[in-house]
């Protein structure tokens, strides 16, 4: 069965090139500002939120437009890390054919 070594090596470099995108999503880092930059947040390509930093003057805005301005910068990294993980992850099984899934 030639075809199932080919899979198998195909399946290898794959898990290669899927683990050097993730230390690198790992130290990828994305920093989001909102509020006109009252509120920045960095997170890294994984999805992990490395800080988190607020204008001392935004603080003294109300309760609500400062719980919501912090919502929005960390739901826009949030989403920020998701599209580039699903990206670079993409990018690392293209051309992977698993025979009759495809």
């Amino acid at each position: 069965m030639a075809g199932v070594g080919k899979l198998l090596k195909q399946a290898k470099k794959m898990q290669q090139k899927v683990e050097a995108i993730q230390e690198e999503l790992t130290t990828t880092e994305l920093d989001v500002t909102a509020g006109g930059g009252a509120v920045a947040v960095k997170v890294n390509g994984q999805g992990e939120f490395l800080d988190l930093k607020l204008d001392p003057e935004f603080l003294k805005e109300g309760a609500e437009i400062v719980q919501e301005t912090l919502l929005e910068a960390i739901k826009e990294a949030a989403a920020k890390a998701k599209a580039l993980n699903e990206e670079k992850m993409a990018e690392a099984t293209a051309g992977f054919q698993m025979p009759g899934f495809m």
